[in-house]
């Protein structure tokens, strides 16, 4: 008997991206399509049913009630239909780790770590994601997430990883320039590296100022980044003083790439967390990498030590 009716399949893929992120643009980016084409299926796919899926005004999209009882539903066939394929893919993929995570974490912390792992596992295969602006951490597509959180995620089994410890740091030669830096109010004489970024857990020059008690500045000069490794390249090449984060800056003030221009620091509850979706069974793999993440986090107290 003939399976009927079915929507549009390309479209209910569309319409899945869009209702998880909440966003057509970021469908787009991560189905590498335009926006134009994930708004163009979505109405195929409302014309189709003849519901609006979406409520929509000028500045975001949320899902309307028939929208969200429908998501439920694509969803959870969709993931059926992909828990099929990768069963038959299950000899190419069995071996595979899919790790998310920010771009800073990626690119400060991670990846210059993962040679050494894959070194002694060479039967395991890394796909590293990068993946700023999330607004559900349990709907992450992965076996393993890497995030600073304030407050861990619900639906998610959380392990803390390091506390937060935020800072300001600039090159040795920036420094150099501007010898008179003693205390934090005097920071403001320079030029400050200002993240522009819509992720609110990131503290800010102001609440960095605000939460270790003093009034609030406004730097001399300031040059506004919208990516936390762009910011952190940009104080390396000596353009600025930038807000640290120690994990994520280590190897550079161990290199003496990065100094830290006072020495004041803002310490908070906030970490930066290891998140794993609940309910899914762990492959050997994923266990591994783990395991081997996990050691890295023990271990880097006395990495620093030795290298003091």
């Amino acid at each position: 008997m003939k399976i009927q009716p079915l929507p549009p399949l390309n479209s209910l893929v569309a319409f899945e991206s869009a209702a998880r992120n909440l966003s057509f643009t970021l469908a787009a980016k991560e189905l590498n399509v335009t926006q134009g084409a994930i708004s163009r299926q979505v109405r195929l796919l409302e014309d189709y049913l003849g519901k609006t899926l979406f409520e929509r005004t000028t500045r975001e999209i949320n899902l309307s009630p028939t929208g969200s009882h429908y998501y439920d539903t694509v969803r959870e066939a969709l993931l059926q239909l992909a828990h099929a394929t990768g069963e038959i893919r299950h000899w190419r993929g069995a071996q595979q780790v899919t790790v998310v995570t920010s771009t800073a974490m990626a690119s400060l912390w991670l990846l210059p770590r993962v040679a050494e792992f894959q070194r002694d596992n060479e039967e395991v295969d890394l796909r590293i994601i990068a993946y700023d602006h999330v607004k559900d951490f349990s709907r992450l597509d992965c076996d393993l997430a890497l995030y600073y959180c304030r407050t861990p995620p619900k639906n998610m089994q959380v392990t803390p990883l390091f506390a937060e410890e935020v800072f300001p740091v600039c090159s040795p030669g920036y420094l150099a320039k501007h010898p008179d830096f003693c205390e934090p109010t005097q920071l403001a004489t320079g030029t400050w590296l200002w993240l522009e970024d819509p992720q609110r857990d990131w503290i800010s020059w102001p609440e960095w100022f605000q939460r270790l008690g003093y009034k609030a500045r406004e730097p001399r000069h300031r040059i506004n980044i919208n990516s936390y490794s762009m910011l952190i390249q940009s104080a390396l090449s000596g353009q600025g003083i930038a807000l640290a984060w120690s994990n994520l800056v280590d190897n550079y003030l161990q290199t003496g790439a990065l100094v830290r221009p006072i020495d004041v620091a803002l310490h908070t509850d906030a970490q930066f967390c290891l998140l794993e979706p609940l309910g899914r069974s762990s492959r050997q793999s994923v266990q591994r990498f783990r395991s081997w993440l996990m050691e890295q986090v023990a271990n880097a107290p006395e990495d620093e030590a030795q290298s003091g």
